[in-house]
């Protein structure tokens, strides 16, 4: 069974938060890690700090669009909330 992933990393170098969709999740974070992704490059090192396994590419990419909305990113902080207050 193959999934695709919706993701979020964290940037140590300026807190912020990048969300995106994978097939491949060990291969894209890799890439993140490496700088060959143009929109994380300037951002490293980063942290995988959540991820979500979907059955089809279109559920991934909708759930990582939704996560990049206002309300999107509130429930990604509540949902993470022990995670960002230790």
């Amino acid at each position: 069974m193959n999934f695709f992933y919706t993701y979020v990393l964290l940037s140590e170098k300026d807190d912020n938060l990048y969300t995106g969709s994978t097939k491949n999740l060990q291969k894209r974070f890799e890439q993140h890690q490496n700088g060959e992704v143009f929109s994380t490059k300037s951002r490293r090192p980063l942290h995988l700090i959540y991820y979500e396994a979907c059955l089809n590419e279109d559920d991934a990419r909708r759930r990582d669009k939704s996560l990049k909305t206002f309300r999107g990113k509130m429930t990604l902080r509540r949902r993470l909330k022990s995670f960002f207050t230790g």
